[in-house]
C-alpha cells in the first residue's frame, strides 16, 4: 500500500466524519427548534450539539494545519533565477 493511498484515505475518513458531524448537527438544530421538545431533551440535544461542533471545529483546524503544511514555507526567489532588474539603493 502506497503511503498517498493511506493519506487520501485518511483524508477521506476525516472528510466523512466531518459531514456526517455536520448533517449531525443540522438535526440537533432542526430538533431543538421544535416547540414540542421538552427541557431534558433539550439539554441533551444542547450537549450533543456543543459535542458535534467542537468535532468539527477541531477537524477543520487540523485540515486547515494539513493544507499549510503542504504548502511549505514560503520560498524567495534565487538571485540567479530574478528577471534582470536594476538593484535597489
Amino acid at each position: 500500500m502506497h503511503a498517498s493511498n493511506a493519506m487520501e484515505r485518511m483524508a477521506e475518513n476525516k472528510s466523512t466524519s466531518f459531514e456526517s458531524s455536520l448533517d449531525r448537527l443540522k438535526a440537533v438544530v432542526d430538533e431543538l427548534e421544535r416547540e414540542s421538545v421538552d427541557l431534558e431533551r433539550s439539554v441533551e440535544l444542547f450537549k450533543e450539539g456543543r459535542t458535534l461542533v467542537a468535532r468539527c471545529e477541531a477537524l477543520l483546524k487540523n485540515a486547515e494545519e494539513t493544507l499549510r503544511a503542504a504548502d511549505g514555507p514560503p520560498v524567495a526567489p534565487n538571485a540567479d533565477e530574478r528577471p534582470d532588474e536594476e538593484t535597489p539603493f
